[in-house]
């Protein structure tokens, strides 16, 4: 993903670029303006990351965690004026499944003695994928709920299908009817964001535009206008990113990487399909982790866009409440200027607290749709504010 481009000090100006010549412009809801960020390339092959042999890029949803608290510890090692800061680890989408590892390792390096000492007092969570089975088996019901499924055949899958729309049996001919019908009334919704337009295949792939391109002085080419597609949007940081001038300026090493690709396939996760080439998926649910950390003096902020798809809230929602905290302020709406921006509720069990929180229309990487939300939000949750 980009998501520098969504929270970061900068972001594009969509309104005044072109494909091969992006212009930045200030963000006005940088995170930057409420915390300190360290944005991790991880695990190494994502975005500038490199490693020195073939054998070190393969890795995994653990040996990631792993790798991430020992460049934090030697990071803060280097840089010992930020020891005193309070520390958050945050993430989005398949984050899910390795910010709770990452925060588990970090309190249990402090209880043994592990040097430095990390001030650690909680995490963020943005539309996380948290449990494989459960929040893929919820966009079933989620599509129903949002009236892209008929209660009819939402019944009748879940019947046939009991419950469990990822491991089906190929001979279940009931089931698989089903699927095949649920298939085709969502196959072309954007998950990502249901409200907005799918574009398939119909999109020129980014590097047959830019294809030979070394520099951003050439001379403009604009992307289709209508119909808009949010794609569209990614091709500028597939761009900017691969230019030479850009790379010089953030000082990455000549021949670390030969492009630069938003999504690196060789980890991709497929919900149980993926033929990853270097990664193991070897947590399926990080639940246990998230009930581990219940008992330490932690906070924790668990939002959800709620017109994901990806990651829908009602397999969030299910896997919170199974963690059996104590309601400590009931749902409610939470506002932004005046206007409601979502809805919240607040547990405790302990020294432990957990707000969850829903974004009014945002999708799955919540603050690309919802800037001054997410802003407003984390604003209020970092400063011990109500919401």
């Amino acid at each position: 993903m980009v998501l520098p481009f969504f929270v970061g000090p900068f972001t594009f100006n969509y309104a005044d670029s072109y494909l091969n010549k992006p212009t930045l412009v200030l963000n006005p809801y940088s995170w930057t303006k409420v915390a300190n960020i360290i944005f991790i390339d991880q695990p190494a092959g994502c975005g500038f990351s490199y490693a020195k042999t073939p054998e070190a890029y393969n890795t995994s949803d653990t040996i990631s965690a792993t790798l991430t608290y020992d460049f934090l510890r030697k990071w803060l090692m280097d840089h010992p004026k930020f020891l005193d800061n309070p520390l958050y680890i945050c993430g989005v989408s398949y984050m899910g499944m390795v910010v709770p590892i990452i925060v588990q390792d970090i309190y249990d390096g402090n209880e043994a003695g592990n040097e430095p000492p990390m001030n650690i007092q909680g995490y963020m969570l943005v539309n996380p994928l948290t449990d494989k089975n459960s929040d893929v088996n919820s966009r079933i019901k989620y599509a129903n709920r949002m009236a892209l499924l008929s209660d009819e055949l939402y019944e009748s899958t879940k019947a046939n299908c009991r419950d469990n729309y990822i491991q089906v049996d190929p001979d279940d001919r009931l089931c698989t009817s089903d699927l095949r019908v649920v298939d085709k009334c969502l196959e072309n919704i954007y998950f990502q964001q249901i409200l907005e337009p799918f574009c398939g295949t119909t999109v020129a792939e980014p590097n047959l535009l830019i294809r030979g391109r070394s520099s951003l002085e050439e001379n403009p080419i604009d992307l289709p206008r209508e119909p808009w597609c949010r794609e569209h949007n990614y091709y500028y940081a597939d761009v900017w990113a691969n230019d030479i001038a850009v790379q010089n300026a953030l000082h990455i090493l000549e021949g670390t990487k030969t492009e630069w690709v938003r999504c690196n396939k060789t980890f991709e996760y497929s919900f149980g399909r993926s033929a990853a080439i270097s990664y193991t998926f070897n947590a399926p649910s990080t639940v246990g982790y998230h009930r581990s950390l219940t008992y330490k003096n932690c906070r924790a902020l668990i939002t959800s866009g709620d017109h994901d798809m990806v990651v829908p809230h009602l397999g969030t929602e299910k896997w919170i409440n199974s963690l059996n905290l104590t309601v400590e302020s009931g749902w409610k709406p939470w506002f932004v200027e005046g206007q409601v921006a979502g809805y919240t509720v607040s547990y405790t069990h302990n020294n432990y607290s957990l707000t969850y929180t829903t974004v009014k229309g945002a999708g799955h990487t919540g603050p690309e749709y919802k800037p001054k939300e997410y802003l407003a939000m984390i604003d209020r949750w970092f400063a011990y504010s109500p919401l």
